[in-house]
């Protein structure tokens, strides 16, 4: 059985925040069942690792919990957050605090390939 959970957001737009809250809800909930979890962050889902962006966006309507507080929730549970290289000549580098490494395309398919990985994208 696979022992980590690696989640490539890359089709999740920003522009529609109720899609948002699931992937880091999911990531949180792993690594609090211990599995070892990674959040990649690209495309335009990579627009969330820069500082001021996540902060702005709700998943829900009236919610106090913004975006930033899920990925601050799923920081703290043990996930992982990485953003992928493109991203940055795409949105810049201001990165937020809970980004921990910068990978390419060759990381990702490396980890989605490995035998013990589970990949889930969004």
């Amino acid at each position: 059985m696979a022992d980590k959970l690696l989640i490539v957001m890359v089709n999740t737009d920003p522009a529609n925040p109720s899609e948002l809250g699931a992937p880091f809800f999911q990531a949180t909930v792993a690594a609090a069942m211990e599995y070892e979890v990674e959040v990649i962050l690209t495309a335009r889902a990579g627009e969330l690792a820069i500082k001021g962006v996540a902060e702005k966006l709700y998943v829900q309507e009236g919610s106090e919990k913004s975006v930033y507080d899920f990925i601050k929730d799923a920081h703290e549970a043990g996930v992982s957050f990485k953003v992928c290289t493109p991203t940055l000549d795409l949105w810049g580098n201001d990165l937020i605090p809970e980004i921990e490494e910068t990978v390419g395309g060759a990381y990702v398919i490396s980890e989605a390939m490995d035998d013990d990985t589970v990949t889930f994208t969004y």
